[in-house]
């Protein structure tokens, strides 16, 4: 049997998961698989298969024409330009997450002692990189669920990140500490938003990490009970929301913090995406 290009699979793939499954969805698991730009996916296309993918992709193709997320195939995502190991006990770090970290480094520099905490760590990409941003940084990571720890640990470790890491739900794991940056990509999608998400989400990112009670709302009013006690006097809050949470979630962060400044942000699409809480 004459073996196959990438380009030639890559068509015949095509063929096989649309309308499922899009060229560009399916481009990126090329690239993903390989590591390739997109400059080496084009210079690669006329390069024969190697057996070894050419049995990865029969036996995964199937899977993603069931909505399978790509990262999960490929066992990892890249977030702020590093590769984190990722599986069904994790969400899938997101580009707009990245602005949460954004924010936070620009605030900041390594030349101040802190101590930050991530609350609903996943694979740990928001720790992670504060800590191989900023190394003096006294970085915690916490999540309720122990495979995705175990995740978060495994990753630190491929990284070369010392980050402590506790399990527990909402800031119990870190009730005795001082904390001077508290931030969380929490939970925070209705139950009703189900009928609207994309069914890889749906049927296979942890429910746990994706779904909160009262609107979506539930973490945000449970985090403004337990953070003022945690807080240093010039401590900072940095948490993404949902993109109709903004007025909600800064309404009731500002209840908690009457003296701080409460900021509203935006993502590159114009969406409220972040609350921060700043100030004396």
């Amino acid at each position: 049997m004459p073996k196959r290009t990438y380009g030639e699979a890559f068509k015949e793939a095509l063929l096989f998961l649309q309308p499922q499954v899009d060229e560009a969805t399916l481009r990126y698991l090329f690239q993903q698989r390989k590591h390739w730009s997109l400059t080496d996916w084009l210079v690669h296309q006329s390069d024969e298969l190697t057996l070894e993918d050419e049995k990865w992709l029969q036996q995964n193709l199937p899977k993603l024409a069931n909505h399978y997320p790509v990262q999960y195939l490929t066992g990892y995502e890249t977030f702020y330009d590093r590769e984190f190991k990722v599986n069904e006990d994790t969400l899938i770090p997101r580009p707009e997450t990245e602005l949460l970290v954004e924010q936070v480094l620009l605030n900041h520099t390594n030349d101040e002692s802190l101590t930050v905490v991530d609350m609903g760590t996943g694979t740990g990409a928001i720790a992670i990189t504060l800590k191989k941003e900023r190394p003096n940084w006294q970085v915690i990571a916490t999540d309720i669920s122990k495979g995705a720890l175990d995740v978060a640990k495994q990753n630190a470790e491929l990284l070369g990140a010392e980050v402590i890491f506790y399990q527990g739900s909402l800031t119990e794991p870190i009730r005795d500490l001082a904390v001077d940056l508290f931030i969380s990509n929490p939970p925070y999608i209705a139950e009703d938003e189900k009928v609207v998400m994309d069914e890889s989400v749906l049927k296979y990112e942890p429910h746990t990490a994706l779904f909160a009670k009262h609107k979506g709302l539930f973490i945000y009013e449970a985090l403004a009970e337990q953070l003022p006690a945690l807080l240093t006097a010039n401590g900072e809050v940095y948490l993404e929301i949902g993109y109709q949470q903004g007025k909600a979630v800064q309404q009731c962060m500002q209840t908690a913090f009457p003296q701080k400044e409460v900021q509203v942000l935006n993502d590159y699409s114009g969406q409220n995406r972040m609350v921060i809480v700043r100030g004396e």
